[in-house]
């Protein structure tokens, strides 16, 4: 006997939601079983602290992750296969010179950009990384995801695995970057990293915007391309691989350690996607018991103080360190200050020296009153999105800017490091410990911050599988990419209607000559009759 036909409705239904759900799982499953390289070549430690996050992130969420860098593991316990290839770092003394050399950062540069060059060419001719390009090839990776310190050249490994990529990028876009999607600059009201303004601009404000921004274009862009080039030729030959200006137009995604509540407010192309605060814990890990028990125990509060992960004592003078030491232990405070070197400043009571301290979970805890910090992004970022109040000593780079950022929003002070001493470093401490406006401000900057519809790690999630499922997504690439200089600014639009309108001008000049010379021509033939006949006469 035969079911009813509702029942075999029931049951053809039934057959179809599951065949639907098993089509659905395994296109999901395909998704999350990527196969995906990152590779971060900088040998900056608080670089890949950010995107070793983002690698973390997706082998958490079900991928195939694989990392290479030039630093030791910052997430030793994360799920991702790590390969360190050693013999990538910074040579000390251009660190010490970024950090004492008093001259402004677009002076120091061109310095910079060398140590970078060799340091990140000596990352892929490595004999490690060259086994490893040898044994993986076309096909090997579904995407590469690579960390961008001004490593153009790297663009190539994404023509050699034959796949999409994603470029990761510490800070707030800057022009190397834009410059990958066709990104609009805005320098009419968007500040340039180097400028140190904030919106908005006034007319003498979009004056130096300008300039910047062209000493940037012109200048420094233009110093790390040819750089690059040249790196590029070298490890990715011409016979083999497609030209540079045609890789960097393989970019399907960029993230960017940045949202836009920190400012400046600006428009971006859809393939940029801000993931700021990346790197910070969603709920942070327990403290090591001795931190614990200090945070815990001490009733007025704890100060941090870290210069950051690469800064370390030999790198400043014995002055500064000198300032520092006694302005620290005269606070009526403990502190707790990550020091790296054996040899230290002083001894302090109120002072805990410790190699190593885990920086985000420490500004998490409610008892930290103050973080004296050297104004990285990364710390910046994280003493934000904790709301704790901000001493900065910038020292290069991106620091001075964002410890401007940092003042103007009323989040804490900035003391210059070139002209350091007690009495500028101890009044900017005792104003921001006293003053409840820094702590309130960051505060409630602090929830907004936190105000969006995805987490960062969500977000990265989505973003990645979203370009593994249109292959590459190149329905988001900005059509700008395409274009050149003069095309972008449409100067040979404006040049092709000025040719136009002249010649229309020249025609219409040309006709009037010849109507104004027949004129004159009909009046002198019917003229001269006239005069004949009276000549006569």
């Amino acid at each position: 006997m035969s079911p009813p036909a509702s029942q075999r409705m029931t049951s053809s239904s039934l057959l179809c939601y599951l065949i639907l759900l098993a089509l659905a799982v395994s296109r999901f499953n395909s998704v999350s079983s990527a196969r995906i390289l990152g590779f971060f070549p900088s040998p900056v430690k608080s670089h890949l602290i950010v995107h070793a996050a983002l690698a973390e992130t997706l082998a958490q969420a079900g991928h195939d992750v694989t990392v290479i860098a030039s630093v030791r593991n910052v997430y030793p316990h994360a799920k991702y296969e790590y390969i360190e290839i050693d013999g990538a770092a910074f040579d000390p003394s251009v660190l010490t010179g970024m950090v004492n050399n008093s001259k402004p950062f677009y002076r120091k540069f061109d310095d910079m950009m060398k140590a970078i060059s060799i340091s990140t060419n000596a990352s892929i001719t490595h004999a490690r990384m060259q086994r490893f390009l040898s044994a993986h090839g076309a096909g090997a990776f579904d995407l590469l995801l690579l960390g961008y310190f001004m490593n153009d050249f790297h663009l190539g490994l994404a023509a050699h695995f034959q796949c999409p990529l994603i470029v990761s990028f510490m800070i707030q876009p800057i022009l190397s970057v834009n410059l990958l999607l066709a990104n609009p600059a805005e320098t009419a009201y968007v500040p340039t990293m180097l400028s140190n303004l904030a919106q908005p601009l006034d007319f003498l404000g979009r004056v130096k915007n300008y300039l910047f921004a062209l000493l940037e274009e012109f200048s420094m862009v233009r110093f790390i391309r040819r750089l690059q080039q040249e790196l590029y030729d070298y490890n990715f030959p011409p016979d083999r691989y497609p030209p540079l200006d045609e890789v960097r137009k393989n970019v399907s995604l960029v993230f960017v350690n940045h949202h836009f509540s920190q400012g400046p407010i600006r428009p971006n192309v859809p393939n940029l996607i801000e993931i700021g605060g990346i790197q910070i814990k969603e709920k942070p890990d327990p403290l090591p018991a001795d931190i614990a028990k200090v945070l815990d125990e001490t009733k007025d509060g704890v100060i941090y103080f870290s210069l950051g992960t690469n800064i370390q004592g030999s790198h400043l003078t014995e002055e500064k360190t000198k300032i520092m030491f006694k302005v620290i232990s005269k606070l009526p405070y403990k502190v707790l200050w990550k020091w790296g070197e054996s040899v230290r400043p002083g001894q302090s009571k109120n002072i805990i020296y410790k190699e190593w301290l885990p920086q985000d979970d420490i500004l998490a805890h409610p008892n930290v009153k103050l973080f004296i910090t050297h104004g990285g992004m990364g710390s910046v970022v994280e003493a934000q999105y904790h709301g704790v109040p901000i001493v900065g000593i910038p020292l290069f780079g991106d620091q001075p800017s964002n410890m401007a950022n940092v003042e103007r929003s009323g989040f804490g002070l900035s003391v210059d490091y070139t002209t350091l001493s007690e009495e500028s470093l101890n009044n900017a401490i005792q104003e921001v410990l006293n003053n409840p406006k820094y702590t309130k401000a960051v505060r409630d900057f602090s929830r907004l911050y936190r105000d969006r519809p995805m987490t960062p790690r969500q977000t990265v999630v989505y973003w990645v599988e979203y370009v593994l499922r249109h292959h590459g997504a190149k329905h988001m690439q900005s059509p700008a990419v395409y274009l050149n200089r003069w095309q972008l600014m449409s100067l040979d639009v404006i040049a092709f209607l000025l040719v136009i309108v002249g010649s229309v001008v020249a025609v219409f000049v040309k006709i009037c000559r010849l109507l104004c010379c027949r004129g004159r021509k009909s009046e002198t033939i019917k003229g001269t009759p006239t005069a004949k006949v009276k000549k006569t006469q």
